[in-house]
């Protein structure tokens, strides 16, 4: 995001950890641009407003100034429009900047506004929340024993934020579940928003926890440390499970690693000429390689981008459940040196046109989160290679070939998965069949085909 020159401070676009409402992404955005004649105030209401400001000046219990009564009606009039829209004041411009490079003092939460309670959209990963055991869709109903009910999730936030090494308490609100709390010590969240790994010998997986500023430079860096290390790599799980969006320009940076041409997603709102489209170049690190996106109803904006973009594009397979639906673009606006206010002013679509605001991407395979085991086998499989006198066969191939080190690494490394991540194990399944149907001929020793007798 850009700012005017006249700015003290430069804010670049970002995802809030933690800080005034949730989930969104931003566009660049002049103030001097918006020069629209102003509209007549209707005067009634214009009366009422000045009575109500006169009466609670001079009846209210207690004396308060009129900087703060004013204040707080711009910030009443932003939180009244959507969820995202915010007054900005002082020290929050530093909060946005540490949230920006991704290091902060807090719990790596990211929470929002639900029926006047404090919701958590997703956990960071590997951050105190996330070893605490908070959970996507979690209610925060006290911190610190002090009730959430009304509060604005950048007050929730000032509440959660400390120093490293102190200890806040929450008090927890789960669905089927008494409320319970937790006592969780806040540290320096450094966030490393990609990692990947072999799921398989062939198959990998990349892991984007959030959309920072470098986000799609550490993806290419990881795709191309992949492909260096293995001798092939024939399927890819980009996970955006639980992540809660961040810098719009990031999630276009992703897309773009896996597509050379097209549209990727862009925004529309009233201020004429402040629309934006953008496009895919032919900086492509990973073009063909099959590829299943996973989703829950923690991705949000950012990921809900590349998800439809991909999906649009009949790029990559999109597995889990509906994504969060937040298709807003917010922007920040100076008024004056401190204070500023965080608007929404466009929603992005898909380039098919789809509008994901409070809708969703909707997967193109259904897989709900569930924990599976393989059922024990207590009576000894038999096969003919087992029976006395069998013939062997012509392919010049060990009969025992199946139970090579390899291929037990590989079984133990799916039961893995499919124990602690049936999606996960899902979307590798997928990769296997999409690789099975390309037509690959099969031949023996000799390189003549070999005759097949099912």
């Amino acid at each position: 995001m850009i700012l005017p020159q006249n700015a003290k401070r430069s804010l670049v676009a970002c995802t809030f950890i933690c800080s005034f409402s949730s989930l969104f992404s931003l566009t660049p955005l002049f103030a001097q641009d918006v020069q629209s004649e102003p509209l007549p105030l209707p005067l009634e209401e214009v009366r009422m407003f000045t009575e109500a400001l006169d009466r609670i000046r001079m009846a209210y219990v207690e004396e308060v100034d009129d900087k703060t009564l004013l204040e707080n009606a711009i910030r009443g009039m932003l939180s009244g429009l959507d969820p995202h829209s915010a007054y900005v004041i002082e020290n929050d411009f530093d909060t946005l900047q540490e949230n920006t490079t991704g290091e902060f003092g807090g719990l790596g939460i990211e929470v929002g506004r639900e029926n006047g309670y404090i919701k958590v959209i997703s956990p960071i990963d590997n951050t105190p929340a996330d070893k605490a055991g908070i959970e996507a869709g979690d209610l925060i109903i006290q911190i610190d024993g002090r009730p959430t009910r009304q509060i604005l999730p950048q007050e929730a936030a000032d509440l959660m934020r400390g120093a490293p090494g102190s200890e806040v308490t929450i008090t927890v609100a789960r669905e089927g579940q008494e409320p319970f709390d937790l006592t969780v010590t806040r540290e320096i969240i450094a966030i490393t928003s990609v990692r990947s790994r072999m799921l398989e010998p062939g198959y990998a997986y990349l892991r984007i926890s959030q959309f920072r500023v470098n986000t799609s430079n550490e993806l290419e860096e990881e795709i191309e440390e992949l492909y260096t290390e293995n001798d092939e790599i024939k399927g890819l799980v980009l996970d955006l499970r639980n992540n809660p969006g961040g810098v719009l320009q990031a999630s276009v940076g992703v897309v773009d690693a896996f597509i050379d041409q097209g549209r990727i997603v862009y925004t529309e709102g009233r201020i004429e000429g402040n629309d934006m489209e953008f496009m895919a170049t032919t900086n492509t690190v990973a073009g063909d390689v099959p590829l299943v996106i996973l989703i829950n109803n923690g991705s949000a904006s950012a990921s809900e981008i590349v998800a439809g973009a991909l999906q649009d594009h009949a790029r990559a397979i999109v597995m889990g459940t509906r994504s969060f639906g937040k298709g807003s673009v917010q922007t920040v606006m100076p008024l004056g040196e401190q204070r500023a206010i965080k608007l929404t002013t466009s929603l992005y679509f898909t380039p098919s046109g789809r509008s994901i605001q409070a809708q969703g991407i909707d997967p193109d395979i259904v897989v709900e989160n569930a924990f599976v085991t393989r059922r024990s086998r207590n009576i000894a499989q038999v096969s003919e290679s087992n029976l006395p006198g069998r013939l062997d066969n012509a392919n010049n191939q060990d009969n025992e070939a199946g139970t090579n080190e390899e291929m037990a690494n590989a079984l133990i490394s799916a039961e893995e998965v499919l124990v602690t991540d049936y999606p996960l194990n899902e979307a590798l399944n997928v990769l296997k069949g999409i690789n099975a149907f390309q037509p690959q001929p099969r031949t023996n020793s000799s390189g003549t085909f070999a005759q097949r007798n099912d």
